[in-house]
């Protein structure tokens, strides 16, 4: 090869180099590229080892050698012929390096080269076997080396007939090292963020089941691949007041930290807003008007953009009736206990931040064993699939998962498939929820006309059902509480009250009346004559708590029963 013809090459090398190094943020496909530019360009064969630290995302340790930190083998590749006996592959970790002055003038960046290969076995002191291959004449040892640090080393070997390596390839493989040492810590730093957005992301979200008189669940959350930054998807499963629970999942708008940052304050906002129980539509309303005041408080220069898709559910197990409202988001899937699958008719709002929409709540029945399935659009965009097709194997992979006596985990992990093969490249989140309903006789409902004379018979009744119901030692303070509640609703109201007690591990007590009055816990003075009612109440009962429907309120208290019932 002429002088000229060399240097051809060797631009076209460091030209490939530029163009195939750095295409991934991921440590080791950046190290596996380095590796087949230099293999069969530069030499035979190719290996890179990088430290572990640098790989998790990480700084590696400030010095090696003298049976420190051994690095990891992550990539090794041969242009022909078989690996030698012993010889480290990828995967591996190397030994630890040595203190001979060839290494410690890798780790102060300069390139180890050995013109022979008797010349490298003493660099590699007793693991020669493992680290020098067989049938390699010379080899060169170059640092990845940023900002005084050892990321890793890349080893370039010579077999046959090729020739020896002369300064020329020194200087080649230095420049093609240097130019790959960014994009390896870019990698890292990228791996680092990631890190921290999935472990914030994580860490925002509830455990992963619950288990509650209404329903069985259970959540997976899945991030997307390494290559691309983590979203804002989330789940929630928010116990509400007599027995009713609230399923939630939300994707919001972006990826990285500031969707993470996002999803937490949503979610927060959420439980915040579900504890006060107002209509499902009326909490969509005030999340909207939340992701509004968001989005105008955003940092324009960043790109920030708020907004997000959600959708919520209430089930009531004493009624067996879900109801459900969605902002934007892909419709529930509900799997009857004779395993028909079907997507809720719901009519999807506007997704949260646009404003100006209301948002439409649509009722369901759903018998015991029923199985809801709620999930985020990564579900349905997995192997690129559009929404209608992907929504058409959501269906026929739920008729062929979900058997009544399957772990609902075993379920949305069926459902995520192999991720290790096909990784998603968005967020994925599932929450699966096993209804349940409360029997017919642990639940009882009066009705009274607003009068005065009736509260001595709401007494009576509640007396008569908590002896029927065995739970004689809550007699005192239930009678307290339903005369209280039962008092005011005739004294503030108009119309009939209803009283309605629900036997579970707690014992729930409902007054109902037509009016939409707040009701105000009162710290009574001394010399008051009134004001002590809900302060007795709220004293003697666990939580206790009002919600609004379509006509009037209903008052609630809460007391333990100190029996599990299912």
């Amino acid at each position: 090869m002429t002088e000229q013809q060399r240097s051809l090459h060797n631009l076209y090398l460091l030209y490939e180099a530029a163009r195939r190094i750095g295409r991934s943020l991921d440590v080791d496909r950046t190290a596996q590229d380095l590796a087949d530019v230099l293999v069969p360009a530069l030499g035979d064969i190719a290996t890179v080892d990088i430290d572990d630290a640098v790989r998790a995302g990480d700084e590696p340790s400030k010095i090696l050698g003298g049976g420190q930190v051994p690095l990891r083998r992550v990539a090794a590749v041969r242009n022909s012929g078989c690996w030698s006996p012993g010889f480290i592959l990828a995967g591996m970790l190397t030994p630890p390096l040595s203190d001979r002055p060839e290494i410690k003038n890798l780790q102060h960046g300069k390139v180890l080269m050995a013109f022979a290969r008797a010349e490298a076995i003493p660099a590699a002191g007793d693991f020669a076997d493992m680290m020098v291959p067989l049938d390699a004449h010379s080899g060169m040892s170059a640092p990845l080396y940023v900002r005084g640090l050892l990321f890793g080393i890349v080893t370039v070997w010579r077999t046959g007939s090729t020739p020896v390596f002369d300064r020329d390839d020194r200087k080649l493989l230095r420049e093609i090292v240097s130019r790959a040492e960014l994009s390896v810590d870019n990698a890292r730093r990228y791996t680092r963020e990631r890190h921290a957005a999935v472990a914030l992301q994580q860490g925002l979200l509830p455990r992963a089941s619950t288990d509650t008189t209404a329903a069985e669940t259970a959540g997976v959350y899945l991030p997307a691949d390494r290559g691309c930054e983590v979203g804002g998807d989330w789940y929630d499963v928010i116990p509400l007041s007599s027995l009713r629970v609230a399923f939630v999942v939300g994707d919001v708008i972006g990826h990285g930290l500031s969707a993470s940052a996002t999803m937490g304050r949503l979610r927060t906002a959420v439980q915040a807003l579900a504890d006060l129980d107002p209509d499902p539509g009326a909490l969509l309303t005030h999340l909207d008007d939340l992701v509004q005041r968001l989005a105008d408080e955003a940092d324009l220069s960043r790109r920030d953009v708020v907004g997000a898709t959600c959708v919520y559910a209430v089930y009531d197990p004493v009624a067996g009736r879900c109801t459900i409202v969605s902002a934007g988001h892909p419709p529930p899937a509900v799997v009857t206990p004779e395993g028909t699958v079907d997507f809720v008719d719901v009519s999807p709002g506007p997704p949260l931040g646009v404003g100006g929409m209301p948002f439409e709540v649509t009722e369901i029945d759903l018998k015991p064993g029923s199985m809801l399935v709620l999930y985020t659009d990564g579900l349905l965009n997995r192997h690129n699939r559009d929404v209608t097709r992907g929504m058409e194997w959501l269906h026929d992979r739920l008729e062929a998962l979900c058997d009544a006596d399957r772990p609902l985990d075993d379920i949305g992990r069926a459902l995520l498939g192999d991720t290790s093969s096909t990784p998603p490249a968005d967020d994925v989140v599932v929450l699966l929820a096993r209804t349940r309903t409360v029997a017919a006789e642990a639940v009882v409902d009066w009705e009274f006309p607003a009068d005065p004379s009736v509260v001595a018979e709401v007494r009576r009744l509640t007396t008569r059902q908590l002896a029927a119901w065995n739970l004689d030692d809550l007699v005192f303070t239930t009678e307290l509480v339903v005369s209280e509640l039962a008092t005011n609703a005739i004294r503030y109201a108009q119309g009939p009250i209803r009283v309605r007690l629900i036997r579970d591990d707690l014992l729930v007590c409902e007054v109902a009346d037509a009016s939409n009055t707040q009701p105000r816990l009162c710290y009574a003075h001394a010399t008051d004559e009134g004001g002590r009612g809900l302060f007795l109440v709220a004293q003697m009962t666990r939580r206790w708590g009002s919600r609004y429907g379509r006509l009037g309120k209903t008052i609630w208290t809460e007391q333990p029963t100190h029996t599990v019932y299912r």
